[in-house]
């Protein structure tokens, strides 16, 4: 779980790359309709409009380089450079040996069977993309230190890491020589199966996307659906200008049943929480979730409200998830399509309008409304009818939560709190952050006061295991974790 959960958090880093895809591509696509559709490029805006889709595309067509070195260095455990660098040579030395002139080279009956040889045709992917990653960083975390003898001591140290990367990738590549036309079958299965049950597919996939999100294997799942892993790709050949003529499903289905939850469902299922909130308790309830609900309208970053409940009511999370599987259904068949670079928010909803594969992107409005009343009344329900501990509803006293609002500036006092709450900086050993989130490594488990951490106004507190502590802060997170960074 814990090596699931540092992957989840290292993945985040090439992920938010993708926003700068997303304007640039979008600007670049309304100013110059011809990258997409054919026909010359002319004029001022037709050649700004191209360089700014060329420069887009540069990221996304590379999501698996970004994939390899952000997953080297978030994995490494101080983030050395070095990480990324022997995963960089881990990417390098697999796609290279495993590349369809390679393998057809080495094993000459590849080349007869079309399933096969297609598996190698698509293995600079990225999932072959976190798999170097984590090579690089686990002979990174294992032999940053190692001490050769004196006659190679110049290769002693980190400099022996990317050595040690490359011949764990040549085993490596050897293995996956047999073992990846398998796993692309099992993967072509599952996309085939999914492509095969039209919309309802459509609505399973998001209802796994949303159920795995505590675990962190949601990227898992996308890189099946929304990259070309197994030649689906919703999210690459969307933003590439293709529309549903050009590949064998209805382009973006995997993608904008997204949109109404997340800009919409949110905020209505926020509001159901802060009105099911005890009368003493409002005031928390909505320094807990409204700034979260705007944050998931604005950019779709919806893990500062769905960690405020997911672990107080976990068969409200499952609903939750359920919602929008049905959302997603319900979109994909009346033909809403937006698609996202980053997350389904009204940023990417605006850029991608102008792609060719959008269509009937006005019926977010009626589609928005639909979803923020029926998240609000599926919430509200099912909260009072289970007496769900949603926030602003815990049974504890709550007094100090009574001051838990979190302030935009006073991020030092913030910090302080959550820190007294972790039982004191001689009891935390590591501090790192991601989008989000805090994650602490801390020596005893008995010294965390949970309440304490609350009053900071804080979203949630997870405890993946007895020396791990995540403190849900929200977008501000870098903010805190510099004042505590100072504090320890």
């Amino acid at each position: 779980m814990k090596f699931l959960q540092k992957l989840g958090k290292s993945l985040m880093l090439p992920v938010a790359c993708l926003p700068i895809c997303g304007i640039l591509m979008g600007i670049g696509y309304a100013f110059c309709p011809e990258t997409m559709q054919g026909g010359e490029v002319s004029g001022f805006l037709g050649m700004l409009g191209f360089f700014l889709v060329k420069a887009g595309g540069a990221l996304i067509d590379n999501m698996a380089i970004l994939f390899v070195i952000g997953v080297g260095v978030g994995m490494a455990d101080d983030h050395d450079g070095t990480a990324g660098l022997a995963a960089l040579a881990s990417w390098l030395m697999i796609t290279n040996l495993l590349s369809t002139g390679t393998v057809t080279t080495l094993m000459p009956s590849i080349a007869d069977n079309v399933n096969k040889t297609l598996a190698f045709d698509k293995i600079a992917n990225p999932f072959i993309g976190i798999l170097a990653g984590v090579i690089g960083a686990m002979c990174y975390n294992k032999f940053k230190a190692t001490q050769l003898p004196n006659w190679l001591s110049f290769f002693s140290g980190k400099r022996c890491v990317a050595i040690i990367s490359g011949v764990v990738s040549i085993v490596t590549s050897a293995v996956l020589l047999f073992v990846w036309p398998v796993v692309f079958g099992v993967l072509i299965t599952i996309g085939q199966g999914i492509v095969g049950l039209g919309p309802v597919g459509a609505g399973i996939y998001a209802f796994l996307n949303r159920l795995l999100i505590p675990t962190g294997l949601h990227h898992a799942l996308n890189n099946v659906f929304w990259f070309d892993t197994i030649g689906l790709g919703d999210l690459t050949n969307f933003w590439a200008g293709k529309t549903s003529a050009d590949v064998t499903w209805s382009l973006g289905m995997y993608m904008s049943g997204f949109f109404p939850c997340m800009m919409f469902g949110i905020p209505g299922a926020a509001l159901a929480m802060i009105h099911t909130a005890k009368d003493g308790k409002k005031k928390v309830a909505i320094g807990l979730v409204a700034s979260a609900a705007v944050c998931a309208f604005v950019c779709g970053v919806t893990e500062p409200f769905e960690f405020a409940f997911m672990f107080l009511a976990p068969v409200l999370y499952v609903i939750y998830a359920l919602l929008y599987g049905v959302f997603t259904v319900v979109v994909a068949l009346i033909g809403f399509r937006a698609g996202f670079s980053f997350s389904a928010g009204a940023t990417d909803l605006v850029f991608s309008a102008s792609l060719p594969a959008a269509a009937n992107t006005w019926m977010i409005l009626p589609l928005g409304a639909a979803a923020f009343v029926i998240f609000y009344l599926v919430f509200r329900f099912a909260i009072v009818k289970f007496d769900l501990k949603t926030p602003g509803r815990e049974d504890d006293d709550v007094e100090a939560e009574k001051k838990a609002v979190l302030s935009n500036s006073d991020y030092t006092e913030v910090a302080a709190i959550i820190l007294e709450g972790l039982g004191g900086k001689a009891n935390v050993t590591s501090l790192d952050n991601c989008i989000t989130r805090l994650r602490m490594e801390i020596k005893d488990y008995t010294l965390v006061d949970e309440k304490k951490i609350k009053s900071a106004g804080i979203a949630g507190v997870m405890r993946p295991g007895k020396t791990s502590v995540q403190v849900i802060v929200g977008t501000k997170v870098q903010f805190v974790a510099d004042e505590m960074k100072k504090m320890l």
